[in-house]
């Protein structure tokens, strides 16, 4: 007799798979299975050790583009996952999709002066812990910058662990490290037991403070 079909994942069962410190990934966009993944080597962005050298601080600096966050997550989830492998099918960007509506993911978007999308990351939030998903560029250092003005922002918002799941050469050379798994479920506990603000009170970025690394004034 064959057994009962799995209920649909929700984005409830993301949000716990996330407390559990594991996360779902696709082996490509036209599979439509979705596996966990809880690695024994994670990678983390400390917040106070993200690397920004002088050509990223210069392109910062730059007012040739524009920051925003939130007025387009659908759009950075698929250019994210517009490119030729990715792990980001179907049934995992509805379940994003739904962990916004629920005010539980987030994005930061990086526009030319015409609105152009040009660059952007995404992630979930859960307590004072980010989980970074994924990011893309269409601009030379667009990521980069969004990944800055994210790091700012969550800085600002009390944010205490920024998970990038695995270290690539790439966020190493911003700052990002390596933890083991034990190491990383403790970070994790001690984060989603706090609170953190992703729109913080009074919170007004600026780009001179972003570049420089530096907390955003606080409100008056």
């Amino acid at each position: 007799m064959a057994g009962r079909p799995l209920p649909p994942l929700t984005p409830e069962h993301l949000l716990r798979a996330y407390a559990a410190g594991i996360f779902p990934m696709a082996e490509r966009r036209d599979d439509p299975a979705i596996h966990w993944v809880d690695p024994r080597r994670r990678g983390v962005f400390p917040l106070d050790g993200f690397r920004i050298s002088r050509s990223l601080a210069r392109a910062i600096r730059r007012n040739d583009y524009a920051i925003t966050a939130d007025t387009d997550f659908a759009a950075v989830v698929a250019a994210c996952a517009a490119r030729p492998e990715t792990w980001i099918n179907a049934p995992i960007a509805e379940l994003y999709a739904g962990l916004h509506r629920a005010g539980h993911a987030h994005s930061v978007e990086l526009r030319g002066l015409d609105g152009a999308l040009l660059g952007g990351v995404y992630g979930v939030t859960l307590g004072a812990a980010f989980f970074g998903e994924s990011m893309f560029s269409r601009r030379r250092d667009a990521s980069k910058v969004a990944l800055a003005w994210l790091v700012h922002r969550l800085r600002a918002g009390g944010f205490t662990l920024f998970d990038t799941q695995f270290l690539t050469p790439h966020l190493a050379s911003l700052g990002a490290i390596e933890i083991g798994r034990a190491e990383y479920h403790r970070r994790l506990a001690e984060a989603v037991s706090r609170s953190a603000r992703w729109d913080p009170p009074g919170y007004a970025p600026d780009r001179q403070a972003v570049a420089a690394g530096l907390d955003a004034a606080p409100a008056a």
